[in-house]
């Protein structure tokens, strides 16, 4: 397995307007046709990667033939920044959906969706953590609190409007490295993260942190605790597919087969999250693992969710119109 890291130029951060003007790379190729094409997945280092971490590490996809290689970033933001510049052909699961639609926004027909993560309180990914200690015992008492999140609009967002839905009101809210969130809590730098596993696992085993409420965003963005809330995705560009049709089906179907392993013998899959993430050794088994979906198995009520997801970007203006969920799926 060949893993690196890509260094980006610095760009704006993401903010409300012009997805275009944000990323700066609005009309910049995909992809660019090869003879034996090699697939660069980035990945932010988050749980819900993990089919694509295993897949990688039990050889699926050299089983099928593939040249494929995982790119680590620090955030989703140089995920989709990678992908609108050619440096990458996709993304794991896991990658901020929100980011994916805005390089489509700033793209049209960039890339499309073929798996999400839906998580909800049963499946956990996102949720937000105090301190061990803190007397904090409901979102609501974050009230003129000093609350982070991870990077990138989607996360911002999100923190925000759970915030202001669970009843602290309208707060500002901190972009912090989700690897640092453990530690800004234990040094009392924060008084509360809205993060992603497996960060909450991390700061619990290590006595540090506990979780003051998981599966926040089915409950307080969709209305229901139990919603699928399909916050990551794994995605290819719309020019490899194009270009290459017969490679993009045996990815999928070795992509499918790291999912399979995830969903029936977890145990085998956890330790795939050493060294793509900052779970190591034994910590590996605690992990809660998200669910996953292929764009193919979508249910109408799948995509109703999905796209009330959406749609709260284009209502605090992330968006500069709306995006059809359903025009993002892999169709196969």
């Amino acid at each position: 397995m060949t893993q690196r890291s890509i260094a980006l130029p610095r760009r704006k951060v993401l903010q409300a307007g012009s997805a275009a003007a944000v990323l700066g790379l609005a009309g910049v190729p995909a992809a660019r046709a090869q003879a034996t094409p090699r697939i660069r997945i980035g990945f932010w280092p988050v749980a819900a990667g993990i089919p694509f971490f295993a897949a990688v590490d039990r050889g699926y996809f050299k089983e099928a033939g593939l040249d494929v290689e995982p790119l680590k970033f620090a955030s989703a933001q140089q995920v989709i920044e990678a992908i609108l510049a050619g440096r990458a052909e996709g993304s794991s699961n896991g990658t901020a959906s929100a980011a994916l639609a805005l390089g489509e926004q700033a793209q049209p027909g960039l890339l499309k969706i073929f798996c999400a993560n839906p998580t909800n309180q049963k499946y956990v990914l996102d949720e937000f953590l105090v301190a061990k200690d803190s007397p904090i015992k409901t979102i609501g008492e974050l009230k003129g609190k000093r609350v982070a999140s991870g990077p990138g609009v989607q996360n911002v967002l999100l923190a925000k409007t759970v915030l202001e839905r669970a009843g602290a009101g309208t707060m500002s809210v901190t972009e912090l490295p989700i690897g640092q969130h453990v530690a800004a809590l234990a040094a009392g730098q924060v008084d509360a993260v809205y993060t992603l596993e497996p960060t909450g696992t991390v700061g619990r085993l290590k006595g540090l942190t506990r979780a003051l409420e998981v599966g926040v965003i089915a409950k307080y963005v969709l209305g229901d605790p139990m919603a699928p809330w399909f916050g990551g995705s794994a995605s290819l560009t719309t020019d490899f597919i194009q270009k290459h049709p017969d490679v993009t089906k045996k990815f999928i179907a070795a992509y499918k087969r790291g999912v399979d392993l995830v969903k029936t013998n977890p145990a085998a899959a956890r330790p795939s999250l050493k060294g793509y993430t900052a779970i190591e050794g034994d910590l590996t088994a605690e992990v809660p693992m998200a669910d996953y979906l292929f764009s193919t198995d979508f249910k109408p009520s799948d995509i109703a969710y999905f796209q009330k997801f959406y749609d709260l970007f284009t209502e605090h203006g992330i968006f500069t119109k709306k995006i059809d969920v359903g025009g993002m799926l892999f169709k196969g």
